[in-house]
């Protein structure tokens, strides 16, 4: 007997990601962090809580960070995603992926991809008090640093960036 639940149908996704234009054939109900992890073969995403809660999947759809770990893989079908693997171009970090690792802003760096798509969604300048930069980041969840080094880290960047 064939399984018709809705479940277990198939659906293709296409979508631009990291500038790659990709399309599979993947279950209704695959999520997008599953989607991007298992189908096309990008790890950077991880996978923390799977309830969207400490920001770890955090990736960059159509301009707007968003949690792919509660968003469907069919849901970005037709997007444009970006992810951490996005950032570095020929090995060389991003400003604020340097910040990270000369303010020691990350240490087993679980969470760090999810903090640089955050970052990497939002315009600096409305972001110029450190205050404002905790508030940008209370849906990222860190259990080692303690997140000043994170706040110091992203606050030197855009510093610089608006002189």
């Amino acid at each position: 007997m064939m399984d018709t639940s809705p479940g277990s149908r198939e659906v293709d996704v296409a979508a631009t990601i990291n500038g790659m234009q990709v399309t599979h054939r993947v279950p209704a109900r695959l999520l997008l962090s599953d989607f991007i992890r298992d189908v096309v073969g990008l790890t950077g995403t991880h996978v923390g809580c799977e309830h969207g809660y400490c920001g770890a999947c955090t990736v960059i759809v159509d301009g707007d960070a968003i949690r792919s770990c509660s968003t469907l893989a069919v849901q970005a079908d037709g997007s444009t995603i970006r992810t951490v693997e996005d950032l570095a171009t020929d090995g060389d970090l991003t400003p604020m992926q340097q910040a990270f690792h000369e303010n020691h802003a990350m240490q087993c760096g679980f969470c760090t991809a999810g903090f640089l798509m955050t970052l990497e969604s939002v315009d600096p300048d409305d972001y110029r008090e450190p205050e404002q930069v905790v508030d940008l980041l209370s849906g990222n969840l860190c259990r080692c640093t303690g997140y000043q080094n994170i706040v110091n880290a992203v606050c030197s960047v855009w510093e610089v960036e608006r002189s």
